[in-house]
């Protein structure tokens, strides 16, 4: 049985110490949301009696024929009028505790229907990855006194039964018997060998229903008898991971050897409790000794849970920095605000955010609060955390996609202990169950990684965020050296320097114009390149970047190369017939990746990730002239080894920092010294702190420039600006190098004089004549399938049903501007409508109704890419 249209917003949930009754009627039945694909509504289930079940654990019902998560939801004291009870199913077990406040309730429901995507789909993302998994029910024999199997094999016998009966569980009696499978069906007795003949003597129900027919008669009829017993295993990341820890209980005696004597004390030395596994290879002992030792009552061996959390390197500890007077202003005002507000904190490179972020968080810990920060890029998660953990220890925790999923899940335990904490963490982290939540910080807040483009929900954390602070009456710091527009329109509409009642509460605007200790931004030169080549000038680096590269090399100083791509050629194209090499599953070039020195050439698509090697001949015309063309990463390296050899690279893209840690381990190497120059691509951007950086190259500006999408000028102001501003952060002055074919750009112009504010205007003109967001809404549909033509008539049945409607603007069906990826073929419908008179939007679910199921549909609210 299920709802649909679900609204949860009135819902009672749970909270500490709350009565789940209704007068003197106790609720027997819970609503739960299950974790099945295509499932959305509320389904039924019978309480047992046992089980005391509150909203926000995490249960394990029958689905069908499988035995899947699910979450309740609420509790009923009648079921739904139209339900036969008997055809009620009951949950199954609790698998996890889960208590969450009523707002984060409210949070997820918001979500949920701003985005227009199904709760459960929310909850998925909300919680540690598995969570909702499936459990699996498991029969095992019942071992020891009392049990039929008495410690002997088959037909063994039993110890000290006699003739008497034996009590051996729930309300049966096991009459004594020499062979105890005697008394047992065929059925049963299959099931029982089964079991025998594996050492644990457990197996899965879904297993024994495979190997015995009617296995289900046979386990009732052994857990009747209390031969076996039922239990539930719940999913493998909910399991807390143990390990054996060694404590000293007693005083050295002389009876004990030698060598047990210096293993107590060692563990006397330190302390008298170790790991069983450290002690050990301390006292390059055999685990045997330590068994002795406790049956000697020496020592107690228990096993003991290990949260599974990201651990980071030792740090000496800091203490608060002494603040400009723009610092300490922004920071009395953050202080001073009671509740819910909107902060834009808006402070050059190298302004000092993050000291003011930090010293609005201490006091809050000390009332017992927590905090939550948010940050784009995983990449920033290890020199942000360092710098935290030194000012407040292991009170900092981190929470991100590149965690295993055990550190997140034991992570997410952590927050739900109440305790005050700072998390650290990417957009996911907008959802971590931190209680009494004090201030949310979201770094970088202009970025675009904030937004999830799928799977759905498509949300925007910066937009959560402040639904969350609203509902946890706190503030919310909104930190960038270049806001986004909307942010900036949005806090500066009730005029500059001061608060105004925006939407939904206060919005303030806090400026830091000037780096630190008055330190200068760095000068921007823009080198034309046109001119370049007009003056015999064939490389990727300008004169000027040479001369400065070059001069890094003497002054042993540190620089930044930034490339829009990484791999070493955007694409290979034959010089005979101008064939370019192209991806069979998506319309899309080939960049070429150089892996070692010779290896094979390796031609891969960024979209699908196929790859092949480089053909010797065109495919086309046969001709052996095939050219690299444009340049990523790899290729500037390459041609950094070959122009500057004494120069020492490190490369910072995708491709090196795939594996875990890689990030934190390129940067510290980077930070001390064992490279000169750092080459990436745009995490270089992303709020990195390295002063020993003086300079900064840009080899080509062009390709932010020229992108078919409404925001590419926006997007390409903040990426320069950001990547200039990583320079002169030290004591050295810095300098910047932007090379581009297009210096007459209006983007350009502003970089070069670091003005965000005539940036800002002039882009906010054309927006507003256009409608466009932050004066306008969008919604974004996209739709794809392995069929091009059922794909593009159902865009088109699509459009049609909603141009129906007078209240907003639709733009298309029109193909994406890469129409095949991974051999699916897509299509767009964009809706534009004001941005104060919401308008009447259509029913999703009917539009979702005119797609054949071969047609995927994903709803993008507010999307950030449209290409």
């Amino acid at each position: 049985m299920y709802i649909n249209d679900i609204n949860l917003s009135p819902l009672v949930v749970s909270e500490p110490s709350e009565s789940y009754k209704s007068g003197e009627t106790v609720n027997r039945w819970v609503e739960v949301l299950v974790n099945c694909p295509g499932s959305t509504g509320l389904f039924t289930y019978r309480l047992p009696a046992q089980l005391e079940i509150k909203p926000g654990d995490i249960l394990s019902v029958p689905f069908g024929a499988q035995q899947l998560g699910a979450i309740a939801i609420r509790l009923l004291a009648q079921p739904n009028i139209d339900l036969p009870p008997e055809k009620i199913r009951e949950v199954e077990d609790i698998v996890s505790v889960g208590f969450f406040p009523s707002a984060y309730w409210e949070l997820l429901n918001r979500v949920a229907a701003y985005y227009y995507t199904p709760l459960i789909q929310v909850i998925r993302i909300a919680l540690p990855p598995g969570l909702l998994g499936r459990s699996q029910r498991r029969i095992r024999l019942v071992r020891g006194e009392g049990a039929g199997d008495r410690g002997q094999g088959v037909g063994g016998r039993e110890q000290g039964a006699g003739s008497r009966g034996q009590r051996v569980g729930g309300d049966s009696y096991l009459l004594a018997s020499v062979d105890p499978l005697a008394f047992l069906t065929p059925t049963a007795r299959q099931v029982w060998e089964l079991l025998q003949g594996q050492p644990a003597g457990d197996y899965s129900f879904i297993y024994l229903q495979q190997k015995v027919k009617s296995a289900y008669r046979g386990i009732r009829e052994l857990l009747r008898f209390g031969l076996v017993e039922s239990y539930l295993e719940p999913p493998r990341l909910t399991r807390p991971k143990l390990q054996k820890a060694v404590t000293l209980t007693n005083t050295i005696d002389r009876e004990l050897t030698t060598r047990q004597r210096e293993i107590l004390e060692v563990l006397r030395r330190r302390g008298g409790e170790l790991w069983q596994n450290e002690l050990l290879q301390i006292c390059n002992a055999s685990p045997s000794i330590l068994k002795t030792l406790a049956q000697k009552g020496y020592i107690v061996i228990e096993e003991r849970e290990v949260l599974r959390t990201e651990q980071g390197p030792a740090l000496v500890g800091d203490g608060a920095k002494f603040l400009t007077t723009a610092q300490a202003s922004a920071l009395e005002t953050i202080q001073t605000l009671n509740g819910f507000a909107q902060v834009l904190l808006h402070g050059v490179t190298g302004s000092g955010k993050t000291e003011v972020y930090l010293q609005a968080i201490t006091p809050l810990l000390n009332q017992g609060k927590s905090a939550l920060v948010l940050v784009p890029e995983i990449g920033l998660t290890p020199q942000l955390t360092d710098r935290f953990r030194a000012r407040f220890g292991n009170k900092v925790s981190v929470y991100h996609s590149a965690l295993s999923d055990g550190e997140r899940y034991d992570t997410w335990r952590q927050m739900l202990a109440g305790e005050p904490q700072v998390i650290i963490g990417t957009r996911s982290a907008v959802f971590a169950p931190l209680p009494n939540l004090g201030l949310i910080i979201l770094d970088e807040e202009h970025d675009s990684s904030f937004k999830q483009d799928s799977p759905i929900p498509t949300y925007h954390a910066r937009t959560v965020a402040q639904w969350r602070a609203e509902l946890e009456n706190c503030p919310l710091v909104l930190g960038s050296a270049t806001p986004s527009l909307e942010t900036w329109v949005s806090v500066r509409r009730q005029g500059a320097g001061g608060r105004g009642q925006g939407a939904g509460g206060r919005s303030y605007y806090l400026s830091l114009p000037e780096r630190i200790n008055s330190r200068p931004l760095p000068p921007v030169e823009i080198v034309d390149m046109r001119l370049e080549l007009q003056q015999g000038n064939r490389s990727i680096f300008s004169r000027s970047l040479q001369t400065a590269l070059e001069e890094l090399q003497e002054r042993k100083q540190q620089g930044i190369l930034f490339i829009h791509r990484r791999g070493h050629s955007t694409f290979v194209s034959c010089r005979s017939c101008g064939y370019v090499l192209e991806c069979p599953h998506c319309d899309v070039s080939l960049a070429y990746h150089h892996t070692e020195e010779k290896a094979p050439e390796l031609l891969r698509c960024h979209y699908c990730n196929y790859a092949r090697s480089h053909p010797k001949f065109c495919p086309d015309c046969s001709s052996p002239y095939l050219k690299f063309f444009g340049s990523g990463t790899q290729r500037v390296t390459q041609e950094l080894a070959r122009q500057f050899p004494e120069l020492r690279l490190i490369r910072f893209d995708s491709d090196t920092t795939r594996n875990k840690g890689s990030h934190r381990t390129l940067l510290t190497r980077f930070a001390n010294g064992e490279a000169d120059l750092l080459v990436g691509t745009q995490m270089l951007t992303k709020g990195l702190d390295l002063p020993q950086v003086t300079l900064v190259g840009v080899v080509a500006a062009d390709g932010l420039l020229n992108l078919s999408d409404y925001r590419a000028s926006e997007r390409a102001f903040q990426t320069l600006t950001q990547v200039a501003g990583r320079a002169g952060r030290g004591e050295d002055p810095g300098r910047v190098i932007v090379q581009t074919y297009t210096t007459e750009h209006q983007v350009i112009a502003a970089v070069r004089s670091h003005d965000y504010q005539s940036f800002s205007q002039a882009e906010l003109e054309q927006r507003q004549a256009l409608n466009y967001p932050p004066y306008g809404r969008l919604i974004l549909l996209r739709l794809s399938s392995l069929d091009p033509i059922q794909v593009q008539n159902t865009a088109q049945v699509i459009a049609t049903a909603l141009s129906t409607e007078e209240e907003f603007e639709i733009l298309g069906p029109a193909p994406a501007s890469i129409l095949r990826v991974a051999n699916r073929y897509r299509w767009q419908i964009l809706i534009k409508f004001a941005l104060d008179a919401l308008p009447r939007l259509p029913d999703w679910e009917e539009v979702r109704s005119l797609c054949p199921s071969s047609v995927s549909l994903t709803i993008d609210v507010d999307p950030l890419n449209i290409m």
